[in-house]
């Protein structure tokens, strides 16, 4: 027995055939007022101090990064889950959703960077990564790691905001992989690789974007073909506020989350001149937290780099990934405050610690080689019309693959098509 699985609108994107009707959800639990006050003054405060120190720029860019600290945790908005889903059991919901915000973003930065569209005197500008051996095992290091860590780039900070305590360490392990790359850069670097391919030099901002449309369109049909013959089990439905109180506690429609994740995206964009970028910052982080310890990565080649060091040698408060992730984990930590879901787990099985901490580190060092992660190389690649953000796709699904026959090593569970749920 099958049945279909939308939303309430039955629309196209989620529609299409489950082996059960996906559960109701239940209400939320009440809003945690503690958490809620202390992640309020501080997005506040942390705001503020930035806009007032370092200029309307930084301060916008930060607000942005809370924004979509919000977006992430209130439309539950996965990217592991969703290939996850997809490798598993066939169930394409996820994926589906990507191309939305894809899409979104794709057309944002199109109209953007079609008419040179930029706020605070930034010019925007993509830019196409090389097509080469560290692009394609870096995506597919960087897909085991998310399925042992239990989260990719923007999912570990969100979740981390949220109070999942075995995702901070996912994010120490992130730290310490993205640090291991900056040491180990000659080793890691100058693999072969042929020059990046950017849609729009050869077919313009309005070719680029029609066709990175119609690849979307493309794959939107290919999954519900791939559903359609497997029948998978339907998505977890996840605690919702009813009526008007869903806006400000959640949880949101999934399609809803992708469109607000893709204006954000193009919003950022649109400040900074470049893409929302998430995993830069992690390599920096650990930088100066050597520093404090008395240690010299700035010795170290990647660092002697111009941009490179000169990134070290300046605050966090202006570099641009490092304030949107910030803004992120506080900005989910008031979504799930608000959403009474703000939870601190204090026993987490020392299996799956090793899985986060291992996750964490192949994903720091997978996005480092690769030149992004599922936010600065697939979203941002894609959207922007650069190839590699359509290669790293392809072999982070393969990477997905590998992940899920390593998870049972560490008693982490895959979704089978006998589940109610997957």
């Amino acid at each position: 027995m099958t049945a279909t699985e939308t939303d309430s609108t039955g629309n196209y994107l989620l529609s299409s055939p489950t082996s059960c009707a996906a559960p109701v959800p239940s209400p939320e639990d009440p809003v945690k007022v503690v958490p809620l006050a202390v992640a309020g003054v501080l997005s506040v405060g942390l705001t503020w101090f930035v806009w007032a120190s370092y200029g309307a720029k930084f301060g916008v860019l930060l607000a942005l990064g809370l924004l979509l600290g919000l977006a992430l945790f209130h439309s539950r908005f996965g990217f592991t889950s969703a290939w996850r889903q997809l490798i598993a059991v066939g169930n394409g919901q996820g994926l589906r959703a990507h191309t939305l915000l894809l899409g979104t973003a794709a057309t944002v930065i199109a109209l953007l960077a079609g008419t040179g569209t930029g706020l605070f005197g930034s010019v925007p500008k993509a830019t196409a990564s090389p097509l080469g051996l560290a692009l394609l095992v870096g995506a597919t290091i960087f897909a085991i790691g998310m399925q042992l860590g239990g989260a990719c780039a923007s999912g570990t900070l969100f979740a981390v905001g949220s109070g999942q305590s075995a995702i901070v360490l996912t994010l120490g392990g992130f730290v310490t992989g993205s640090v291991l790359y900056t040491w180990a850069y000659p080793a890691l670097s100058g693999w072969p690789e042929l020059p990046g391919v950017l849609l729009a030099d050869h077919f313009g901002w309005f070719g680029s974007w029609a066709i990175t449309i119609a690849v979307l369109l493309l794959i939107v049909v290919a999954t519900r073909v791939v559903q359609r013959r497997r029948t998978p089990p339907p998505v977890d439905a996840v605690p919702t506020a009813r009526g008007f109180a869903r806006v400000f506690r959640g949880a949101w429609p999934i399609l809803v989350g992708a469109v607000v994740l893709g204006l954000l995206a193009g919003a950022v964009f649109l400040v900074s001149g470049g893409i929302w970028g998430v995993t830069s910052a992690f390599s920096l982080w650990g930088a100066k937290l050597l520093q404090l310890f008395g240690l010299h990565p700035e010795s170290w080649e990647f660092w002697q780099q111009k941009a490179n060091a000169a990134s070290l040698r300046g605050s966090i408060w202006q570099d641009k990934n490092s304030l949107t992730d910030i803004g992120i984990m506080i900005g989910a930590a008031v979504a799930a405050a608000a959403a009474g879901a703000w939870k601190i787990h204090s026993e987490i099985p020392w299996r799956t610690a090793l899985a986060a901490v291992l996750g964490g580190v192949l994903m720091g060092i997978g996005a480092r080689m690769a030149g992004g992660c599922n936010i600065g190389a697939y979203l941002g690649g894609i959207s922007t019309g650069s190839l590699h953000g359509w290669l790293w796709g392809v072999f982070a699904l393969g990477g997905t693959w590998i992940g899920l026959k390593l998870r049972p090593v560490f008693g982490l569970t895959n979704p089978k098509p006998s589940d109610s749920i997957c």
